[in-house]
This record gives structure tokens, sequence and C-alpha cells, in this order.
């Protein structure tokens, strides 16, 4: 067999080849998502949105909630358009911390930086599960997951959940069939990770009185607001 005879195959083969990958990558290209969720509502504004006094509650700004190291709080200014961390006290001088982290592009898992299992455990916290659990507000039943931070003398008691447009999930396999379920819609939802914490407290009063606050604080939110937030 001449040398011609067998580059043709060779060279038809990789034409086939390139033309398969061509076509792979416009396909994905054209399959990519488009259409971002947060440029067809109305904007997320923590800072407006999430009041500095509500009911029982007003801020207290001598004490700032746990933030991210600086390599983490660089990842977070990429992946997220804005924050807000305060420290609300009640007439009995009880203590919440919030922390809230919004984004307009929830489609992926890049944002999970600002998880407090990681978060914390960057500030040299031992993390611990204390597993699911669900709180009633305003009615509905909301998906929490329950955390205890530890660091020499201090414990913190932590709730957290996630949002993806207006529902509320946690992270895992929840969390990535609603991300599937937009990218086929060819949607990018936005989204939030929205944290309470407390301490000097037993775990159960501590959850007892975040789970008053975020009632409180859900109260007062315009219901389509409160959505965005609470997806309740």
């Amino acid at each position: 067999m001449t040398r011609e005879a067998t580059s043709t195959p060779r060279l038809a083969q990789a034409i086939v080849l390139l033309i398969v990958m061509s076509v792979a990558a416009f396909a994905a290209e054209s399959l990519r998502p488009q259409q971002r969720l947060a440029d067809l509502k109305p904007k997320i504004n923590l800072d407006i949105q999430i009041p500095r006094s509500f009911g029982e509650w007003k801020e207290d700004a001598t004490i700032v909630p746990i933030l991210p190291n600086p390599e983490a709080q660089a990842a977070l200014d990429t992946f997220y358009s804005s924050a807000l961390a305060r420290t609300y006290v009640n007439a009995s001088g009880q203590r919440v911390m919030l922390s809230i982290a919004y984004g307009t592009d929830q489609s992926s898992e890049t944002t999970a930086v600002h998880r407090p299992e990681f978060c914390y455990s960057a500030h040299g916290f031992e993390v611990s599960s204390l597993g699911e659990d669900r709180v009633d507000v305003s009615g509905r039943w909301l998906a929490v997951r329950r955390l205890m931070g530890v660091r020499e003398q201090r414990r913190e008691s932590i709730t957290y959940w996630v949002t993806l447009d207006d529902t509320a999930t946690l992270p895992g396999i929840g969390r990535k069939l609603e991300q599937i379920r937009y990218g086929l819609k060819g949607q990018i939802p936005d989204g939030m990770l929205f944290r309470v914490s407390s301490i000097g407290m037993s775990e159960a009063q501590s959850f007892n009185l975040q789970d008053r606050f975020l009632n409180d604080l859900a109260s007062t939110m315009d219901p389509s607001i409160r959505q965005r937030y609470f997806g309740t």
C-alpha cells in the first residue's frame, strides 16, 4: 500500500473529528443558559430590604459576625454581587448575628466557599453538623441546616440555607437538581446564602432565639421580596 493511500483515511478521520468537535462546541454554546433571572425581577438591595430595626430587634454595630478570610473574600467578590453582615440585639440583651451573600449567577458550585462549614473552618473553628431542621416562617416550612462552631471557649450555634431565584434549598443534590432544572430552561438563577448565629446559650435556646428572629424579620418584609430571601 502506498504512503498516499495510508494517509488518506487518516486525513478523513481528522476532518471528521474536527467537524464533530466544531458541532459539539457550537451545541454547547447554544445550550448555555443566557437568561439572567436577576434582570427580570426587582433588584435585591440587602442594605435597604433588611431593616436595621424591627420588632424587638435593633442593630448592634459593636459586634461584627464572622467574615471570610482575605482569600475567601476575594473569591466572594468574584461570585457574589453584594453581602451584608450585622448583629441584632433585643431588649433582653440577646444577640443574633446575621450574614447574607447575594449573587446574580448561582448556576454552579463556585459559591460554596461561603458556606459556614468552610467559612468558619477557615477561622479556626471546629464545625460539626447538627443535621437538617425545619423552621415555621410565616406559616410555611423552611428547610435549614444547623451547625455548631467551636473555637476555644466560644461555641456558636449556626443556622443557614441557600436560595435559587425564589426557592429555598440546601447545598447538595437538591440544589444541584434545581440548578439543572433552571439550566434546561435556559435560565441563570440568582440566589443567596442566608445565615444566622448566636453565642452564649445552649443549642436549644440559641435555635429557638434564631427561629424567633427569622419570623420577626420575615413579618416585616413585603411578601414579594420575602420569597426571594426565605422561599416562602
